[in-house]
């Protein structure tokens, strides 16, 4: 079947502004979007910009928005957006980045987030360390198991419409690795991430529109656990006989 693919343009070299350009391609329904991207890259026009690597949904790499929705490409099927002959499938760069090229996002933000929660594990150095490994119950384990499932492509970041408004909200992706440390029995580390996490711009500008968990594509419950985390800090906090650095946004 032929299909067109309305792909979202952009040179800093050359263009003061992104466009869009369209592309007939002839596709099979079970190949995927990432495919059709191949082949207008490899056949068609060799300057077209866009991130893969894996291709299989393991990197993360090649994140985008299909006709309005974060995907990944190298997982979405044609016929997952489109079953019919001659239709136009958009694709845009990922949203909330700066567009580097084309398809392509400056992340750097992105990455400053998730290295801003402190994602490794943080040992609680008052207590005696186990002469072999950390023990961990299974039940233990299966508290963070749904974060570990995180690739970082960054999906849940574009969708979030919280970031529309606020630029400076860290974002899901950032809250669900540090979720994936704070609900580590093994881990001592939520009052060192406290500084990023207990903020208005940290887990409290979340306001549960469920975006992030609808486009994941790892299925991660993203809004549950960043309803698990805020639970977790104003239990810290009340412990402590403190408030937590919410803004005023629970009063």
């Amino acid at each position: 079947m032929k299909v067109n693919l309305e792909i979202q343009r952009f040179n800093p070299e050359t263009d003061t502004a992104p466009h869009f350009k369209t592309y007939e391609v002839v596709v099979d329904p079970t190949d995927r979007v990432l495919d059709a991207l191949m082949d207008i890259k490899r056949n068609t026009d060799g300057s077209l910009a866009f991130r893969r690597s894996c291709a299989h949904g393991v990197c993360g790499s090649d994140a985008m928005v299909i006709n309005g929705t974060e995907a990944l490409a190298c997982k979405t099927l044609i016929q997952d957006v489109t079953t019919e002959e001659g239709a136009t499938i958009r694709i845009e760069p990922a949203r909330h980045m700066k567009v580097q090229r084309d398809l392509m996002v400056e992340q750097e933000g992105f990455f400053q987030n998730f290295r801003s929660v402190k994602p490794f594990f943080i040992p609680d150095d008052s207590k005696q360390k186990p002469e072999k490994e950390y023990a961990q119950s299974i039940e233990e384990r299966a508290q963070f198991d749904d974060p570990t499932k995180c690739i970082l492509c960054g999906a849940c970041y574009s969708a979030c419409p919280v970031l529309d408004k606020n630029p400076n909200f860290i974002g899901p992706a950032a809250i669900v690795q540090a979720s994936r440390f704070v609900f580590d029995s093994r881990d001592s580390g939520l009052g060192a991430r406290l500084e990023i996490l207990d903020q208005p711009d940290g887990v409290w500008a979340c306001e549960n529109h469920f975006e992030c968990t609808r486009v994941c594509p790892r299925e991660i419950k993203v809004t549950k656990m960043i309803n698990f985390t805020k639970r977790a800090i104003k239990q810290y906090r009340d412990e402590r006989g403190e408030q937590v650095n919410d803004g005023g946004a629970q009063a």
